[in-house]
């Protein structure tokens, strides 16, 4: 039964035909896993945690960068540093203390999925790449767990619901995943600060949906969203039986390389200096995009688009130490792991914080 504070905090539900105090029951009983506390994990988390989903399993292992201020409506400047999984899950726990949280400061990985999506009725897929989409649909897929999906770039966003009641899957929307030029996030291309608010209440509407068995899920539809002119259409599309059948057990694993558990040695900003100004300064390899090198780079710094590596994976030294970067160390931390995972890479280290950290550096060294 519900108690009466939660009569009272979930009396607008309890009004609604449709939900009742049966459908709200069914939300305190359920357990959600959302993975990516970022731009759209984080309205997906405030929702479900006010309507009163009873526990949220909150998986991301970034830490809060200035960068993130901008969409990431979770945090603030005083969380800068912190990990955004902590952060969302105290947030979460001052919004509704009847609400329980589960924090997993990690990827989703190949080495964990199965323990993460076994233990929730529902996935919430927020995260920003493709290997990480496929991987979350593929154990769906083998746990028979709806995956509520969501996905934005600079200013369109798109949501579905995979894997419901013998729909169509992931896979049966997109059989073959474009790579990561075809397919930058938000890191490399910028994204409009609204826009993943938009998409990721769309993403807490369609779970409400799913946990409570009401309305029309998206079931075999794609909603998409222009933010410039706020047109949206719905594109529907067919379960294709062959997409449908893979899983974690089917699936090529080439379509994780990016996710494998490597180990990834850092260097910060500071060690990186007094390297470089030694004998034996190490090689520099910059992984962003042409126009953002272009804008400011490392000095001597060797450009190979994150997205390229495999074309220029001959012009990187496998006898020397490798320094590589990108804007914050996203992208140079993905380069590195499918470096030793594909290539057989093992002197390459990752710059702590990326050029971000660079900078810092440079400012505090001429303030002092």
């Amino acid at each position: 039964m519900l108690t009466s504070e939660e009569r009272n905090r979930y009396r607008r539900h309890l009004q609604l035909p449709e939900i009742g105090e049966n459908g709200q029951l069914r939300l305190k009983h359920a357990r959600v896993l959302v993975v990516g506390a970022g731009g759209l994990g984080c309205p997906v988390l405030q929702y479900l945690a006010a309507a009163g989903v009873g526990t949220l399993g909150i998986v991301d292992a970034d830490k809060v960068e200035t960068s993130n201020l901008q969409r990431q409506i979770l945090y603030g400047p005083r969380d800068l540093g912190q990990f955004k999984a902590e952060v969302a899950g105290r947030v979460v726990r001052q919004l509704n203390p009847l609400v329980h949280t589960e924090v997993h400061v990690c990827r989703a990985t190949l080495g964990n999925v199965r323990e993460l999506v076994s233990k929730y009725d529902v996935v919430v897929d927020g995260s920003d790449n493709f290997p990480t989409r496929y991987l979350l649909n593929d154990a769906c897929v083998s746990f028979n767990k709806p995956l509520i999906s969501g996905a934005i770039y600079k200013f369109e966003g798109q949501v579905s619901v995979f894997n419901y009641q013998g729909g169509p899957t992931y896979r049966c929307l997109f059989p073959q995943q474009p790579s990561g030029k075809e397919a930058p996030n938000c890191d490399a291309t910028g994204v409009l600060g609204v826009l993943p608010g938009i998409v990721g209440t769309a993403q807490a509407s369609e779970t409400l949906k799913v946990l409570l068995g009401i309305g029309e899920v998206l079931s075999g539809r794609l909603w998409v969203l222009d933010a410039l002119s706020f047109q949206t259409r719905v594109v529907k599309f067919a379960r294709r039986p062959e997409s449908a059948a893979i899983n974690l057990q089917s699936a090529s694993p080439t379509d994780y390389a990016d996710l494998c558990s490597v180990g990834v040695n850092a260097i910060s900003a500071t060690e990186l200096q007094q390297q470089l100004e030694s004998e034996h300064a190490p090689f520099l390899l910059d992984v962003r995009e042409p126009d953002e090198f272009h804008r400011k780079h490392l000095a001597g710094a060797t450009l190979l688009p994150l997205g390229s590596l495999a074309k220029g994976v001959n012009a990187i030294p496998r006898h020397h130490p490798v320094v590589v970067y990108c804007r914050s160390g996203r992208r140079s931390t993905q380069a590195i792991e499918r470096l030793q995972t594909e290539f057989g890479f093992a002197n390459l280290l990752n710059l702590d914080g990326g050029i971000e950290a660079w900078e810092e550096l440079a400012v505090t060294s001429q303030s002092n």
